[in-house]
């Protein structure tokens, strides 16, 4: 049993591994398609009166963005594991404003079209709910902590996200938990680092099949 236990999470550290590679591949390639982007954008604001007209038909991401809702419906249901599995439509819009999420931390809904760097990356401030959405629907596990939290499990938490592609770290207020850990569609409250559950739902929840976006990038966002 711990051998195949083991072998599974081998495999599993080498499916991130290649995706990184894969993500580093793209991101030069980006680099060399970055005139041909510009054009595109010039080509985009030539087009812009024809976006607005769309926009004001009740169709287009703006509209969802002027309302300011997260498109989303459903609620939590508590799984015997403790994690809060959303059951309900959770919206993939992009928008460009500020969404009402009907939960906190959001776990899915509309969202930034840029993503939060997800990379291991841990944020000392407070980040935007949008652009860590669209982190979470790359297949990102989002950790939030409130000053609540003991610096010890704070610490020992940025150390596991920082040696962890897909996974994100910051502090948040508007949660009920000390310690709260995200990903689509799901989320777990723990009050301890040490809570065997953390490791589980990092193992899980990692570019797990909840992921929308399997292997889409987790650097290239906004920091």
């Amino acid at each position: 049993m711990a051998t195949a236990k083991k072998n599974n999470n081998a495999a599993r550290k080498a499916r991130i591994e290649e995706m990184r590679r894969a993500e580093q591949a793209r991101e030069r390639r980006n680099r060399i398609l970055v005139i041909g982007a510009s054009v595109v954008v010039v080509a985009g604001l030539v087009v812009g009166g024809v976006v607005l007209v769309n926009s004001q038909s009740g169709k287009s991401d703006s509209a969802s963005d002027a309302k300011g809702g997260s498109g989303d419906s459903g609620h939590f249901v508590t799984g015997s594991d403790g994690v809060r599995t959303w059951s309900g439509k959770l919206s993939r819009t992009h928008v460009t404003g500020t969404v009402k999420y009907p939960m906190h931390p959001p776990v899915g809904g509309n969202h930034n079209p840029v993503w939060l760097n997800c990379n291991g990356n841990v944020y000392t401030k407070a980040v935007k709910d949008e652009n860590a959405v669209h982190a979470l629907e790359h297949g990102a596990v989002w950790v939030t902590y409130t000053d609540k939290a003991k610096k010890s499990d704070v610490d020992t938490l940025a150390a596991k996200v920082k040696q962890t592609p897909y996974s994100l770290m910051s502090p948040y207020t508007n949660q009920t938990s000390p310690i709260e850990l995200s990903a689509w569609g799901h989320q777990l409250s723990v009050t301890s680092a040490d809570d065997p559950k953390v490791a589980k739902f990092f193992e899980t929840y990692v570019q797990g099949k909840q992921t929308p976006e399997p292997g889409a990038s987790c650097t290239g966002g906004t920091m």
